[in-house]
């Protein structure tokens, strides 16, 4: 493959990976995925 469709893929592939994060913050998942990471942490340590 050619270096410069090698270079637009990852450039559309960055792009989207972006705009799907910028819709999980948004939508209010952020804190619900740090919440489930909170307590997966815990319950590994058994602290939960």
């Amino acid at each position: 493959m050619k270096r410069p469709v090698r270079i637009a893929i990852a450039a559309v592939l960055a792009a989207l990976g972006t705009a799907f994060l910028l819709y999980g913050i948004f939508s209010g998942q952020a804190l619900t995925v740090l919440r489930k990471a909170t307590l997966i942490c815990l319950e590994c340590i058994g602290i939960g």
